[in-house]
């Protein structure tokens, strides 16, 4: 690879990703909302590198082979991009992990109807010693995952710290209703069924809900909590 050819993949690197964080929301899919301008600002100067290196005299020099490994992240982010991270990845059996800085006080829940996420769900469900989610109506977002068990299936979100390599899957136990499709997206309303006295200890079994409606929707912009 000469460095003309090192140089326009540079180009097209930056301006590949420059078209995800731009004209897009597609870098949604791997990494949090707040590395945008960051995301752009090294897009910005990986593609401002490339183009001084096209207008340099070529000294014939060529790189190795392997060099053209680097034309790899173009052709995926023009070509096969990546959805996010869906069942494939939340369908272990195994506890949910514990939401990533969960709170450890919660307000009452006064709404018909309270919107919260699945980590705020599981929190409360798993840490809050009032049991504010007790009776309460909840409305939980999140796509459909299978389960082994016959008459359960989850309601699941991945949640991210930064990026997409560090995603852990949040899950809530759907009662009473029938699975939709896998990864289809959903907002289902409930209430949380208490574990009972002597069964597994909070956090070592997803939450259970008993669904009062599943509600099929379009996958959100923003996929990761």
């Amino acid at each position: 690879m000469n460095r003309v050819t090192q140089s326009l993949v540079l180009v097209l690197l930056g301006g590949a990703v420059l078209r995800i964080t731009t004209v897009s929301n597609e870098y949604l899919n791997y990494v949090k909302p707040g590395f945008r301008y960051l995301l752009i600002a090294a897009a910005a100067t990986v593609l401002v590198v490339g183009a001084v290196g096209l207008f340099k005299k070529e000294d014939g020099h060529r790189g190795p082979w392997v060099a053209w490994l680097l034309t790899l992240p173009v052709f995926a982010i023009f070509l096969v991009a990546p959805p996010p991270l869906g069942s494939y990845a939340a369908r272990s059996e195994e506890a949910p992990a514990r939401p990533v800085g969960a709170l450890t006080a919660y307000t009452p829940l006064t709404a018909p109807v309270s919107t919260m996420t699945i980590g705020e769900f599981l929190g409360r469900a798993w840490g809050d010693p009032t049991k504010s989610l007790a009776g309460k109506q909840v409305r939980l977002t999140g796509f459909a995952v299978s389960s082994k068990n016959k008459g359960q299936w989850y309601v699941a979100r991945m949640q991210i710290a930064c990026c997409a390599a560090d995603a852990v899957p949040l899950k809530v136990s759907v009662l009473g209703w029938p699975a939709p499709a896998e990864d289809q997206w959903i907002e289902v309303t409930g209430t949380w069924v208490p574990p009972t006295a002597g069964g597994p200890e909070p956090g070592t079994v997803a939450p259970e809900l008993e669904a009062t409606g599943v509600t099929e929707i379009p996958r959100p912009v923003e996929p990761y909590e």
